[in-house]
């Protein structure tokens, strides 16, 4: 790890506002003391932060060690060191410092507004924050999209206190643009690395999320999902990644790409940190109807966390996920035995025949829901935005050369192209889905084997960026579609590594079971202790066993 002096002067976070060939105006004054000692002890807790979850953070708090205003010093200090390497940060919040300085006094007068007091927090750039920074989902169409509205998960985040410390990267357009898009880049954000490896992917269109936690740049980041963006960075960076029930957070306010799928969810350090951010972010929404019964369903997720949730629990071993991979299998079986030995009854899963019409399908429904629900985003933007559909979005980017430098928009050139939701295609397409994910899916492997919840490695570990042919995914490793199709809920936790790169193992549980699944997840991680901490090394070959076997004999 490298620390320079806390440059955390009005000058620098002016030019990291947005790290692109644009820029966003804002005058930001979040300077710090130069005084030595300060500066010693601020690198000390950047440092410290390394190791550091929610909880711990909120214990520093009320034994009255650490402030909100030195956490978010300390976090900016990492960000200024440490994103350069990885990139994973497309805006800071200029009030960040202000806010803390304000929660920081509501503390010393007694007032804690909630679970999150203080607590600095790091959002992707397709979900709207009113604070002083635009939300471009990447795309420089977006570039000035200063809403000045919270998301209502946002908003629920502050009323318990969370600080919103800036905006994360992501694949633009949440990676549903081009057949060969590459995760982690946007037009605005550049290319977000892993801070494992830095040739290798941060994945999921959460990439700045998934990479930025694992790099300790805030206490828990958020991502969104529509197939495997929340899963996917999580595993490929090595740290927990929560997709809840569809319908559990509210989707407003958030650049969509598919209504019957897209859900924002935490990527955290740990899986207690994970609950505790969902329970906060969770809510009822009128102007989102999938979140009708969020309100009747959310509870406090961290209540029922123990480490013996394994004792007596009944897991569905899904073999048939696993992939083509014998490193994969082989990881997986280990975990299954950790699983077994913390009290947990094994049941393996050898055969599903998977309807052959669900990807195709899966496809056919995102592209009509994400011309309708994009065309109704853009039409809420504020007037100084000109693109206000999508075929305005596709003409912007064919006279932005930026915008194709790497990659096509056939995605979306083949969107607009679709009828609406009343088309009868669309709606057998999707019946189809439900059913082959729901009834034909994950309600009867836990139906008919009697199990509580499915385990699976959730992906392959990180593949290479690949600015020529495009992401690589590879393996056929995990049930992350199954889950999203669904609406079920989806946890993944470090499970282990292949060759120095992460991989996680899946929790899956059914409608509204994210207590039971989030139960299964603690208590595996209690028992295996398995995440690890990115060493920001440049490549896979500079590993010592790996270089010292590809030098001369």
């Amino acid at each position: 790890m490298r620390y320079s002096s806390p440059l955390i002067a009005s000058a620098l976070l002016s030019s990291l506002l947005v790290l692109s060939a644009c820029s966003v105006n804002v005058d930001t004054d979040l300077s710090v003391d130069n005084d030595s000692e300060e500066k010693t002890a601020l690198s000390e807790m950047a440092l410290a932060l390394e190791s550091t979850d929610i909880a711990t953070i909120r214990a520093k708090y009320e034994a009255g060690e650490w402030t909100s205003e030195q956490v978010v010093s300390a976090y900016l200090e990492r960000i200024d060191s440490l994103n350069g390497d990885i990139n994973a940060i497309i805006a800071l919040n200029p009030d960040a410092l202000d806010v803390a300085r304000t929660l920081d006094a509501e503390r010393a007068d007694g007032n804690i507004r909630g679970s999150l007091h203080g607590i600095p927090v790091l959002v992707k750039d397709n979900i709207e924050t009113a604070d002083n920074m635009p939300t471009t989902a990447g795309s420089l169409a977006l570039k000035d999209n200063f809403a000045g509205r919270d998301a209502p998960l946002i908003a629920n985040l502050r009323a318990e206190g969370a600080i919103i410390l800036g905006k994360t990267n992501l694949s633009e357009w949440a990676n549903f643009r081009d057949y060969d898009s590459i995760s982690g880049w946007s037009a605005i954000g550049g290319q977000t690395r892993n801070p494992h490896y830095l040739d290798r992917s941060p994945c999921g269109s959460s990439s700045g999320s998934g990479a930025a936690m694992a790099a300790s740049f805030a206490a828990a980041t958020i991502g969104t999902e529509t197939d495997g963006s929340i899963i996917c960075p999580a595993n490929a960076n090595g740290v927990v990644g929560f997709k809840p029930t569809l319908g559990l957070i509210s989707r407003t306010y958030v650049v969509p790409i598919a209504i019957t799928q897209d859900t924002a969810g935490p990527i955290t350090k740990t899986v207690m940190d994970a609950a505790l951010m969902a329970s906060a972010m969770a809510g009822s929404d009128e102007n989102d109807p999938a979140t009708h019964h969020a309100d009747a369903r959310k509870s406090d997720l961290t209540a029922g966390l123990n480490p013996d949730a394994l004792s007596g629990l009944r897991i569905g071993a899904l073999h048939v996920a696993t992939g083509n991979d014998s490193r994969v299998k082989a990881l997986f079986e280990e975990n299954l035995d950790l699983l077994e030995k913390a009290g947990a009854m094994i049941v393996d899963i050898e055969d599903y025949e998977q309807n052959p019409t669900l990807w195709a399908d899966e496809f056919e429904v995102l592209k009509y829901e994400f011309k309708a629900s994009l065309n109704d985003y853009l039409a809420s933007t504020p007037n100084n935005i000109s693109v206000r559909s999508m075929e305005d979005l596709i003409a912007f980017n064919d006279k932005t050369p930026r915008e194709l430098a790497l990659f096509d928009q056939r995605i979306m050139r083949d969107s607009v192209s679709m009828g609406g939701l009343d088309d009868p295609k669309y709606l057998e397409a999707l019946a189809r889905l439900k059913k082959t994910t729901r009834e034909e899916g994950i309600d009867k492997m836990l139906n008919d084997y009697e199990v509580d919840i499915l385990v699976t490695p959730s992906m392959m570990p990180a593949f290479l960026i690949e600015p020529v042919y495009g992401d690589q995914f590879i393996g056929g490793t995990g049930w992350t579609g199954m889950a999203a199709i669904a609406g079920y809920p989806h946890l993944t936790v470090p499970m282990g590594d292949i060759r120095g790169l992460p991989i996680g193992l899946s929790f899956i549980g059914g409608k509204w079971q994210d207590g039971k699944v989030l139960q299964a997840g603690y208590a595996y991680e209690q028992a295996s202790q398995k995440r690890m901490t990115p060493g920001f090394m440049s490549a896979t070959h500079e590993m010592p066993e790996i270089k010292a076997a590809q030098e001369k004999f």
